[in-house]
């Protein structure tokens, strides 16, 4: 009698179709919808009129005479780089940028290394010291022209008055300062800006490193330079790369304290002169161009900056 191994018949397997994937993108366009209004202000407003300025920058067009307007390439680039007064506002705008990045940096420290250390009344002093940063630009700029600066009755010259007597000094600061007085206002109102960066870094130590550091022996300048600093510097970058997109682009104080004059006018008060004043419309747009692409370099380092903050805090928790 012979055995028979019956072999079992296995039915081949059937490839399963893929699930439909119509409701999956009903349901990101779904969630997307609700965002697609402010892309399409966002578009309409900021991206609209920055192209219209680049189309306009490569026409030789004077509103005076709309009739004359003609295609100059990149003439307007090239007078915009070229022209004395044209460098000399791009000069200005450079030191008055770096002067009051650096300076509010530094003050934006030292007053955050205070407000991170506990005493009464710390609450007040922190909402007193953010307040400059709350003030419309327009506002910070007429409190210091009038208010501070004004030769007659200004604050400085009365407490130079009062300390001196009758025969004191009553300088007309804007007049004999005058990108200093534009400086100093900044500063004022920016300073606050670096403080609230840097304090943020500050309570984002490892306090038990700290504490393990002071235990060794290291005193707080010690702590201050191989621990503290080291661990702001990404924050010290953020808040420069930050204040400079800002400052780059400021026209309120400028305009409002010495209306351009007196060698102060930055390079977004030349290009209201070009547009307003002149009524050289390829010139300003040119002009404003270079100020959009300046801006757009910083805000690159901004984020990346940021992002690598992001990614360290990830790491960290």
């Amino acid at each position: 009698m012979t055995a028979t191994a019956s072999t079992p018949t296995v039915a081949p397997k059937t490839a399963r179709a893929p699930g439909p994937k119509a409701p999956g993108r009903l349901r990101a366009w779904a969630t997307r919808a609700p965002l697609l209004p402010a892309l399409i202000f966002m578009v309409v407003v900021t991206q609209l009129p920055f192209v219209a300025t680049l189309v306009i920058s490569f026409f030789d067009w004077n509103a005076l005479y709309p009739d004359a307007r003609s295609f100059a390439g990149l003439d307007n680039y090239s007078e915009v780089l070229t022209d004395p007064d044209l460098r000399k506002s791009v000069l200005t705008t450079i030191v008055l940028t770096a002067t009051v990045v650096i300076a509010s940096l530094v003050i934006g420290l030292g007053l955050a290394l205070l407000l991170d250390r506990r005493f009464r009344g710390r609450g007040v002093v922190r909402t007193l010291l953010i307040a400059p940063f709350l003030l419309v630009p327009v506002a910070a700029a007429l409190l210091w022209k009038h208010v501070l600066y004004n030769p007659e009755y200004g604050l400085f010259n009365g407490l130079l008055h009062w300390v001196g007597g009758d025969g004191a000094t009553q300088p007309d600061w804007v007049s004999n300062t005058p990108l200093i007085a534009i400086e100093a206002s900044l500063i004022w109102q920016w300073t606050p800006f670096m403080m609230l960066i840097l304090l943020a870094g500050l309570q984002s130590r490892d306090s038990e490193l700290v504490e393990a550091a002071r235990m060794d022996g290291a005193g707080p300048w010690q702590v201050f330079r191989y621990l503290t600093l080291p661990h702001l510097r990404r924050y010290l970058e953020l808040g420069s790369l930050l204040g400079s997109i800002y400052i780059v682009q400021n026209f309120d104080a400028v305009f409002t304290i010495t209306s351009g004059g007196l060698g102060t006018a930055n390079l977004p008060y030349t290009v209201y002169q070009s547009f307003y004043q002149a009524h050289e419309n390829g010139l300003a747009s040119a002009a404003g161009v270079l100020v959009v692409i300046g801006s757009l370099i910083i805000a690159t380092f901004a984020l990346r900056v940021v992002s690598s903050l992001f990614r360290e805090e990830a790491s960290r928790s």
